[in-house]
């Protein structure tokens, strides 16, 4: 551009052209490296169900970091059991309900109890990535059998009549709600299962339990997905570190020639083929012309810290804090550990009110109530009022249980809580909790006996 036509003041440039655009979206060089882009929720898991699935469980038999991390989430949702409360209007009826309903055998395999079986339906979902439960009819009692994931059949995938269609095995109605599950025909214990046509089985006596990415998934998938490749990564390299630790252990040495002699050999006569022994207090001379070198393989200064930021990318992944992970514990203190537990927990709290309640804690209690109503073992004015119940998670463990202590007994002094909740959250039912009260100062009263706050025996009469 010319110095005239700078100065003239009619002439005027064009403005360069806004370009609106997201950074994650542009492609290049950077852009290259997200590789495959992710589609719909409902096709991409499950395509990656399977193999993510077995990937997973793999992990969690062998890998000690993912069992370790695994096991503290499943302790920390369930605890020693969910306290069920039921929401009926008389407390009285409300307590024989949760009597009943926790003193009830409604495992199929009589093997654990509904604690047990809440605790069993998080270790699946977290490691398949969902959870099944198939009820029978025993004695006019509804009981739950846990199925595998792959027993319900995700090669069963069709358009129905009427609208309706399957998808990986789960059928849906016209307006999208689920209406039956096809299972495989097989036992889960069969150990050479064949191909025969699936069974279906309605909604209503399938839970399925599984935590949605988004709009339009119908199977869930491993909450191991976003660390399964980091976990094996780190096995190779833990091994490979392991490896090198144990040659360089390996004390040895080696005598050259430089100068292409051959007179090595004959300057020690006593080595036995060639070897030379290092005794301690032993200096050897070497003839002229050799040297001697010791094997020394270098190690990765960076391997542990290395290592660590790995474990820490993978307690990341899994919504962990590390300590979870790796049970180190050598730089924790009670603010580190109390900022690293509070958002944890509160991860688990959302998904046990989000997840397990709705999906598993409820049916189970809805239909227990119900069987009992209709067998005339539960005599109710409203069925639907006593099929209502508060669940509680048992309370966590404290890095310091008397303040936790002191924090209830100043929440129920300022009216922030009831008793009921706060018993409820140790893991206890309030009203079983009074009836051992009473019982215990009935018997104290009997015996003679006082005992002062601190539960000791003050030897009064």
């Amino acid at each position: 551009m010319s110095l005239l036509s700078r100065l003239n003041p009619f002439k005027r440039d064009a403005a360069p052209a806004a370009v609106r655009s997201f950074d994650a979206a542009a492609g290049g060089r950077r852009g290259a490296g997200f590789g495959r882009h992710f589609g719909s929720h409902g096709t991409e898991t499950l395509a990656a169900a399977i193999p993510v699935r077995a990937r997973a469980r793999h992990a969690y038999a062998n890998n000690g970091y993912v069992r370790n991390a695994v096991d503290a989430i499943v302790a920390e949702a369930v605890g020693a059991g969910i306290e069920g409360n039921s929401a009926y209007p008389d407390k009285d009826v409300a307590a024989q309900i949760d009597k009943a309903f926790f003193a009830a055998d409604v495992d199929a395999e009589g093997r654990t109890d509904f604690r047990g079986m809440t605790a069993a339906a998080v270790l699946a979902e977290i490691v398949d990535g969902e959870a099944l439960f198939v009820a029978e009819n025993r004695d006019g009692r509804t009981v739950w059998r846990q199925y595998p994931a792959e027993a319900m059949d995700e090669t069963e995938t069709r358009e129905l009549g009427n609208g309706g269609y399957v998808v990986a095995g789960v059928e849906f109605a016209a307006n999208g709600t689920r209406r039956a599950y096809h299972f495989r025909a097989q036992r889960p214990t069969d150990l050479f299962p064949t191909a025969q046509e699936s069974i279906r089985v309605p909604a209503e006596d399938v839970i399925h339990i599984f935590r949605q990415l988004g709009p339009g998934q119908v199977r869930g998938i491993s909450q191991l997905a976003p660390v399964l490749l980091t976990v094996s990564e780190l096995d190779q390299a833990l091994d490979a570190m392991l490896v090198g630790l144990k040659i360089s252990s390996m004390f040895a040495g080696f005598v050259t020639d430089t100068t292409n002699m051959g007179g090595a050999g004959e300057a020690f006569p006593e080595a036995d083929g060639g070897d030379i022994s290092l005794e301690p207090g032993v200096v050897r001379v070497l003839p002229g012309g050799t040297d001697i070198k010791f094997a020394a393989p270098e190690q990765a200064k960076e391997s542990i810290a290395f290592a660590k930021l790995t474990l820490g990318q993978i307690a990341a992944g899994l919504g962990a804090p590390q300590h979870l992970v790796d049970g180190d514990l050598s730089q924790a203190n009670y603010s580190s550990l109390r900022a690293g537990l509070l958002p944890f927990r509160a991860k688990v709290e959302q998904y046990v009110y989000h997840t397990l309640v709705p999906q598993f804690l409820n049916p189970i209690f809805q239909r227990f109530v119900t069987d009992e109503y209709v067998a005339g073992r539960l005599d109710v004015a409203d069925l639907a009022a006593a099929r209502k119940a508060e669940w509680l998670p048992p309370r966590p463990m404290q890095v310091d249980p008397q303040k936790d202590m002191e924090a209830t007994r100043s929440a129920l002094e300022m009216g922030l809580t009831s008793r009921r909740q706060a018993v409820a959250q140790l893991g206890w039912n309030v009203a079983e909790l009074d009836r051992e009260i009473a019982a215990d100062r009935e018997r104290e009263t009997e015996l003679g006996l006082t005992f002062n706050a601190k539960g000791a025996n003050d030897g009064k009469g």
